[in-house]
């Protein structure tokens, strides 16, 4: 639905950031996105915008002008944003997601994905947006998948709990909101490091050294654009029905190892695989990590919410970009 009010644009200078009003024919739907600069906050915003929403998206370490610059720890900043733009639903994807980092920057990271959550739960619920806080599978102890959502959390590292703690802190301050629980993502990367998936292509490609990948932890590789379609969906769904609150899965469902999602990449571009090396004993390095934290989508599925994209397909459109040898971006479509 599409009618006349005020639109609000984002004027930019250096060091000052600014909403400006402008008459113009809108749609009436606004939403926010933060972690906007982020992999699967580019999705989100895409998503939205496709869809006709109005949407601002926010960020900030990463340079985007077109972006608003807002500290999330700013509870006076976060609540003017939300007074000046009333969404009608906020996307809460800003987070310490690496959970490595969690582990040597503990209270930093707790600030961000606990304390900031609820304060943005809080002020979404002042001006009555619809809240989505992304989580992780990583909230479970991957001892006995599926995992459906009223099952018991018990995460094996900090950054599973950052985020379990973040969502009660959500629902604590916003019993309206919603969880959405995702497992490992990719997608369209700006650089290889950007998602622990795509990160492993360089090492697929230099086939003259032999590249060990882990053959233990069962991962459920989620592309960030059927994130962003659930996000939409969920959106749209609970502007009609108040109903559409609490947790909710959403995860692809082609299990793979580390190494099964090197090999799948090899074959996406007829690359050699004979160096990948399958690496079948726990990992004993960094964070200690689920071994199968398999999601129950069930709950989504049964509300025709959904989306997913066969990893091979996937991770042959978001990758291509990245390959070395020049000749196989000429024929690897073709």
């Amino acid at each position: 639905m599409v009618g006349r009010e005020k639109e609000l644009k984002i004027h930019f200078v250096p060091g000052h950031v600014q909403l400006l009003q402008d008459d113009a024919s809108i749609p009436e739907k606004r939403v926010l996105v933060t972690g906007a600069t982020g992999l699967l906050g580019r999705a989100v915003f895409k998503e939205f915008k496709l869809y006709d929403w109005n949407a601002v998206g926010c960020r900030y370490n990463r340079a985007r002008p077109d972006f608003v610059r807002v500290n999330l720890l700013d509870f006076a900043a976060v609540r003017k944003l939300l007074q000046d733009f009333k969404p009608h639903v906020i996307i809460h994807c800003a987070a310490e997601r690496r959970p490595d980092v969690v582990e040597n920057e503990f209270e930093a990271a707790t600030q961000l994905n606990v304390a900031a959550s609820g304060n943005l739960a809080k002020e979404a619920g002042m001006v009555g947006a619809f809240l989505i806080y992304i989580s992780t599978d990583y909230v479970f102890d991957g001892r006995k998948p599926p995992y459906r959502e009223d099952d018991s959390p018990n995460p094996l590292n900090l950054y599973g709990k950052t985020k379990l703690d973040g969502e009660r802190a959500v629902l604590q301050n916003n019993q309206t909101a919603t969880v959405l629980r995702v497992p490992v993502l990719y997608g369209d990367v700006e650089k290889l490091e950007e998602s622990a998936v795509t990160i492993m292509f360089e090492k697929v490609q230099f086939s003259n050294k032999s590249a060990n990948f882990d053959h233990w932890q069962q991962r459920f590789p989620t592309h960030v654009m059927d994130v962003a379609a659930v996000c939409r969906q969920l959106a749209e769904r609970r502007m009609q029905d108040p109903s559409i609150k609490g947790i909710f899965h959403w995860s692809g469902n082609e299990q793979m190892t580390k190494f099964e999602m090197a090999c799948a990449m090899a074959d996406a571009f007829n690359l050699p695989s004979s160096h990948l090396r399958s690496i079948t004993d726990s990992p004993v390095m960094g964070a200690p990590r689920p071994q199968n934290a398999q999601l129950d989508c069930s709950r989504l599925e049964k509300l025709g919410i959904g989306q997913r994209t066969p990893f091979l397909t996937g991770i042959k459109q978001c990758l291509w970009p990245f390959l070395i040898d020049k000749r196989w971006r000429q024929t690897v479509f073709h």
